[in-house]
């Protein structure tokens, strides 16, 4: 599935990777070096340390270039709002909690739902995308709680 992202995401992804299989890996190195100077690797945990900070390092990266292998960066000047997508602002009335809410749909490598940004591969991003101003969605969480939104407008 492609993992659509703004220009502003994936220039965040790209220099973190940058970063991490350049000054990342040589950081680590010197760590390592370091930790094998102090002799017995068997009971080294200063080696031990520096080999697990290595191993997620290492995790990190393969995500990270998985993610931009599979992006789709979005032309957000040619984004149409007449239905809800991946990049666009929603502004939401939940009928259960009587009230509005707002949420910037993006993907799943941008997601940060604390600052009202979703992916668009969580349960209400899922509901929205495809949807039109005025129509109103269910979206059944993990849980099994129902959820119901009303669009009130979609946005750059």
């Amino acid at each position: 599935m492609a993992n659509e992202m703004t220009h502003e995401g994936y220039r965040i992804l790209r220099e973190e990777l940058d970063q991490l299989k350049t000054t990342g890996r040589d950081e680590i190195a010197a760590r390592i070096k370091e930790a094998r100077s102090f002799g017995d690797l068997s009971e080294n945990a200063e080696y031990d340390e520096a080999m697990n900070a290595q191993a997620i390092m290492e995790a990190r990266i393969a995500k990270l270039e998985a993610e931009l292998k599979d992006a789709v960066v979005l032309d957000e000047n040619e984004i149409s709002t007449e239905i809800v997508k991946t990049g666009l602002r929603v502004k939401l009335y939940d009928v259960d909690m009587e009230e509005e809410v707002e949420y910037k749909i993006l993907g799943k490598s941008q997601s940060d739902p604390d600052n009202g940004i979703i992916s668009d591969q969580s349960p209400v991003g899922r509901a929205l995308i495809g949807k039109a101003l005025g129509e109103t969605v269910s979206v059944e969480t993990p849980s099994g709680a129902v959820f119901e939104y009303k669009i009130l407008s979609i946005s750059k």
